[in-house]
Protein backbone atom coordinates (compact mmCIF):
# COMPACT_ATOMS: atom_id res chain seq x y z
CA UNK A 1 0.00 0.00 0.00
CA UNK A 2 1.77 3.50 -0.76
CA UNK A 3 2.52 5.47 1.89
CA UNK A 4 1.84 9.29 2.09
CA UNK A 5 3.84 12.11 4.05
CA UNK A 6 1.76 11.41 7.37
CA UNK A 7 3.09 7.74 7.03
CA UNK A 8 6.81 8.55 7.41
CA UNK A 9 7.07 9.33 10.83
CA UNK A 10 5.79 5.86 11.34
CA UNK A 11 8.30 4.52 8.79
CA UNK A 12 11.57 5.92 10.80
CA UNK A 13 10.40 4.58 13.74
CA UNK A 14 10.29 1.57 12.35
CA UNK A 15 13.35 1.29 10.40
CA UNK A 16 15.01 2.09 13.29
CA UNK A 17 13.85 -0.93 15.49
CA UNK A 18 14.88 -2.92 12.28
CA UNK A 19 18.46 -1.02 11.89
CA UNK A 20 19.28 -1.82 15.71
CA UNK A 21 17.95 -5.73 15.44
CA UNK A 22 19.62 -6.46 12.18
CA UNK A 23 22.54 -4.48 11.66
CA UNK A 24 24.82 -5.15 14.69
CA UNK A 25 27.60 -7.57 13.48
CA UNK A 26 27.30 -5.94 9.81
CA UNK A 27 28.44 -2.61 10.52
CA UNK A 28 29.23 -0.78 13.85
CA UNK A 29 26.74 0.77 16.17
CA UNK A 30 27.99 4.08 14.99
CA UNK A 31 27.56 3.44 11.42
CA UNK A 32 23.86 2.41 12.00
CA UNK A 33 22.87 5.70 14.00
CA UNK A 34 24.87 7.95 11.72
CA UNK A 35 22.67 6.22 9.01
CA UNK A 36 19.48 6.15 10.31
CA UNK A 37 20.05 10.25 11.33
CA UNK A 38 20.64 10.97 7.55
CA UNK A 39 18.74 8.46 5.85
CA UNK A 40 15.25 8.48 7.97
CA UNK A 41 15.17 11.96 8.99
CA UNK A 42 11.62 13.58 8.32
CA UNK A 43 13.31 16.08 5.46
CA UNK A 44 15.26 13.95 4.02
CA UNK A 45 11.89 11.32 3.88
CA UNK A 46 10.27 14.45 2.09
CA UNK A 47 12.64 15.21 -0.04
CA UNK A 48 13.02 11.72 -1.82
CA UNK A 49 9.18 11.72 -2.28
CA UNK A 50 8.66 15.34 -2.90
CA UNK A 51 11.68 16.04 -5.27
CA UNK A 52 13.50 12.44 -6.23
CA UNK A 53 10.23 10.47 -7.49
CA UNK A 54 10.92 7.77 -4.88
CA UNK A 55 7.68 6.04 -3.87
CA UNK A 56 7.28 4.21 -0.43
CA UNK A 57 5.40 1.09 0.03
CA UNK A 58 3.98 -0.08 3.23
CA UNK A 59 3.10 -3.38 4.28
CA UNK A 60 0.62 -3.63 6.54
CA UNK A 61 -0.61 -6.66 9.24
CA UNK A 62 -4.10 -5.38 10.48
CA UNK A 63 -3.57 -1.64 11.45
CA UNK A 64 0.58 -2.58 12.10
CA UNK A 65 3.40 -1.00 9.89
CA UNK A 66 4.92 -4.89 9.28
CA UNK A 67 7.28 -3.38 6.78
CA UNK A 68 8.24 -1.31 4.07
CA UNK A 69 10.04 -0.25 0.84
CA UNK A 70 10.92 2.35 -1.32
CA UNK A 71 11.69 2.41 -5.48
CA UNK A 72 12.08 4.95 -7.80
CA UNK A 73 13.99 6.03 -11.23
CA UNK A 74 17.22 6.41 -11.75
CA UNK A 75 19.17 9.13 -14.75
CA UNK A 76 19.26 5.75 -16.43
CA UNK A 77 16.06 5.16 -18.85
CA UNK A 78 14.01 1.17 -17.85
CA UNK A 79 16.17 1.01 -14.62
CA UNK A 80 14.71 1.78 -11.16
CA UNK A 81 16.19 1.11 -7.61
CA UNK A 82 14.87 -0.40 -4.73
CA UNK A 83 16.31 1.88 -2.47
CA UNK A 84 15.02 0.32 0.67
CA UNK A 85 12.93 -2.82 1.83
CA UNK A 86 12.66 -3.81 5.45
CA UNK A 87 10.57 -6.44 7.47
CA UNK A 88 10.09 -5.92 11.21
CA UNK A 89 12.47 -9.18 12.94
CA UNK A 90 8.95 -10.69 14.13
CA UNK A 91 7.76 -11.24 10.56
CA UNK A 92 10.68 -12.97 9.17
CA UNK A 93 10.33 -16.39 7.79
CA UNK A 94 6.68 -15.80 6.40
CA UNK A 95 7.48 -15.08 2.95
CA UNK A 96 6.63 -11.64 3.32
CA UNK A 97 9.62 -9.88 2.63
CA UNK A 98 9.46 -11.78 -1.41
CA UNK A 99 5.82 -10.62 -1.07
CA UNK A 100 6.51 -6.79 -0.60
CA UNK A 101 9.41 -7.21 -3.32
CA UNK A 102 7.31 -8.83 -6.23
CA UNK A 103 4.91 -5.64 -4.97
CA UNK A 104 7.42 -3.29 -5.32
CA UNK A 105 8.60 -5.40 -8.62
CA UNK A 106 4.90 -4.84 -10.28
CA UNK A 107 5.14 -1.33 -9.52
CA UNK A 108 8.33 -0.73 -11.01
CA UNK A 109 7.17 -2.28 -13.85
CA UNK A 110 4.09 -0.44 -14.20
CA UNK A 111 5.79 3.12 -14.36
CA UNK A 112 8.24 1.36 -16.70
CA UNK A 113 11.07 -0.01 -15.71
CA UNK A 114 12.38 -2.66 -17.08
CA UNK A 115 15.29 -3.22 -14.77
CA UNK A 116 15.39 -3.26 -10.98
CA UNK A 117 18.72 -2.88 -9.28
CA UNK A 118 19.30 -2.69 -5.66
CA UNK A 119 22.58 -2.56 -3.09
CA UNK A 120 23.10 -4.56 -0.30
CA UNK A 121 26.13 -4.80 2.33
CA UNK A 122 28.21 -7.44 1.23
CA UNK A 123 28.04 -8.63 4.95
CA UNK A 124 24.18 -8.98 4.82
CA UNK A 125 24.44 -12.87 3.72
CA UNK A 126 20.55 -13.42 4.84
CA UNK A 127 19.53 -10.15 2.21
CA UNK A 128 21.12 -11.27 -0.52
CA UNK A 129 19.68 -15.08 0.11
CA UNK A 130 16.33 -13.68 -0.31
CA UNK A 131 17.61 -11.59 -3.75
CA UNK A 132 18.78 -14.13 -5.18
CA UNK A 133 15.72 -16.54 -4.41
CA UNK A 134 13.80 -13.84 -6.19
CA UNK A 135 15.98 -13.91 -9.27
CA UNK A 136 18.27 -10.93 -8.49
CA UNK A 137 21.78 -11.61 -9.87
CA UNK A 138 24.86 -9.89 -8.76
CA UNK A 139 26.30 -7.03 -10.46
CA UNK A 140 28.67 -4.80 -9.27
CA UNK A 141 31.11 -4.43 -6.07
CA UNK A 142 30.95 -0.47 -5.02
CA UNK A 143 32.10 1.51 -1.92
CA UNK A 144 30.81 4.64 -1.72
CA UNK A 145 31.53 7.64 0.82
CA UNK A 146 28.56 8.04 2.97
CA UNK A 147 30.25 10.85 5.04
CA UNK A 148 30.87 10.72 8.77
CA UNK A 149 34.10 8.47 8.01
CA UNK A 150 31.94 5.95 7.15
CA UNK A 151 31.10 3.85 3.45
CA UNK A 152 29.09 1.60 2.14
CA UNK A 153 30.75 -1.75 0.92
CA UNK A 154 27.80 -3.38 -1.18
CA UNK A 155 26.79 -5.61 -3.85
CA UNK A 156 25.06 -4.62 -6.81
CA UNK A 157 22.20 -6.74 -7.79
CA UNK A 158 19.59 -6.33 -10.81
CA UNK A 159 16.62 -8.37 -11.96
CA UNK A 160 14.70 -7.76 -15.42
CA UNK A 161 11.03 -7.05 -14.63
CA UNK A 162 8.29 -9.53 -16.18
CA UNK A 163 10.51 -12.40 -14.68
CA UNK A 164 9.01 -12.46 -11.49
CA UNK A 165 7.76 -15.92 -9.61
CA UNK A 166 4.06 -16.28 -9.50
CA UNK A 167 2.62 -15.00 -6.28
CA UNK A 168 2.20 -17.79 -3.52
Amino acid sequence: MPATEGDLAAIARLAGVIWRAHYPGIISWEQIEYMLAKMYSLPTLREEIRQLGIRYERLLLGEDLAGFAAHGPTDEAGVFKLHKIYLHPAWHGRGLGSLLLRYCERQAAQAGAKRLVLTVNKRNTKAMAVYQRNGFVLLDSVVVDIGGGFVMDDYVFGKELGKSPPLT
